[in-house]
């Protein structure tokens, strides 16, 4: 679902909250989850931590079913590059990271060089003389 997100699933973002310097990450996960309120620090019950989240304006609608906001969660895994930088993504990115530097209010973070850091691109075979 993250990396399916638009910006109409994000129209009642009113600020993002970084709960880390993410200057140094190459990327960050993100998620929408359901919570019971608009702002404050949601709850987290993912393995790794919780790198930032957003709070939705006033007018934010819940769920008509279950009274939950829908917000951006960006967290991190174990296993990701910042943890584990020789490890599963020391080349490439899970579908849902994205780029932190690229997140605002009410727009899809990026995916970018930085964040996929894929293998080096590979140069084309010169064609044969004639």
């Amino acid at each position: 679902m993250s990396s399916l997100l638009s910006d109409g699933d994000l129209a009642h973002e009113a600020e993002v909250v970084w709960l880390e310097n993410v200057g140094d990450l190459d990327y960050v996960r993100q998620a929408l989850d359901k919570t019971t309120r608009r702002r404050n620090k949601p709850r987290y019950a993912r393995d790794g931590r919780m790198v930032g989240y957003t709070e939705l304006d006033d007018t934010a609608p819940s769920d008509p079913d279950s009274g939950l906001y829908r917000r951006r969660v960006f967290f991190l895994l174990p296993h990701d590059r910042d943890n584990d930088p020789d490890g599963l993504y020391q080349e490439g990115a899970p579908g849902e990271a994205i780029d932190p530097r690229t997140i605002r209010p009410r727009r899809v973070g990026q995916k970018t060089w930085r964040s996929q850091r894929g293998p080096a691109p590979m140069t084309a075979p010169a064609a044969p003389a004639t």
